[in-house]
């Protein structure tokens, strides 16, 4: 069992968990959680790159000269790689770099890379964030409360615009509700902070999967 305080916005600890280490899988699968941070990476190129070959620069496809008997290095048409304003070998082509993993698979990736941060000792438990209205400062505030200075993912119950909108200048801070929780988002960040709710909710819904 992994113990876990609970922290109110003042930094004040104020109650605490106890979290079954089976509820996320019971150890961490390293190579899981690497093949779902590869394909988490690898979704995010754009794939856009593209260069001209020879076949698509204008130019015609004559031979310039003929093979032997002029004293020349022989030569192909004007528009190959090796000639000024050809096309490029080798071009770059438009591509798709995307990768896919079962559902399941995913589900499991997640819990291993919240498992590791349990472990490590990376995760925050906040009783709330709540927020009338978008405030940077005071969400800092709240960080600088928690002792946390390093790279956060912050997790909620469900979307809040004003704490997004708090988090959107703050660097290398994310929000992320529950529901989208993914392995690459965990694995990028140092810290996790999460809301008391939010994390009962994950565990109420790891349970029911597994009944």
């Amino acid at each position: 069992m992994i113990d876990l305080a609970v922290y109110n916005t003042e930094g004040q600890e104020i109650d605490s968990l106890r979290v079954d280490e089976a509820a996320f899988g019971g150890s961490v699968r390293y190579p899981l959680l690497k093949q779902a941070v590869v394909m988490y990476h690898a979704n995010k190129r754009v794939g856009t790159a593209a260069t001209k070959g020879r076949s698509m620069v204008a130019g015609s496809g004559k031979k310039l000269f003929r093979q032997k008997g002029t004293g020349n290095a022989r030569v192909g048409n004007i528009r190959t790689g090796k000639r000024t304003g050809g096309g490029v070998t080798f071009a770059k082509q438009v591509r798709d770099f995307g990768k896919r993993m079962p559902r399941k698979q995913r589900r499991l990736a997640r819990d291993s890379a919240i498992l590791a941060k349990l472990l490590g000792s990376n995760v925050v438990v906040v009783d709330g964030l709540n927020f009338e209205k978008p405030k940077t400062r005071d969400f800092m505030g709240i960080l600088n409360n928690l002792k946390i200075q390093r790279s956060c993912l912050v997790t909620t119950s469900s979307a809040d615009d004003n704490l997004c909108k708090s988090a959107n200048n703050v660097p290398k801070v994310a929000v992320v509700p529950v529901n989208q929780l993914n392995a690459g988002d965990i694995c990028s960040h140092r810290k996790m902070l999460i809301t008391k709710e939010a994390l009962l909710s994950m565990l109420e819904t790891d349970q029911a999967t597994e009944i």
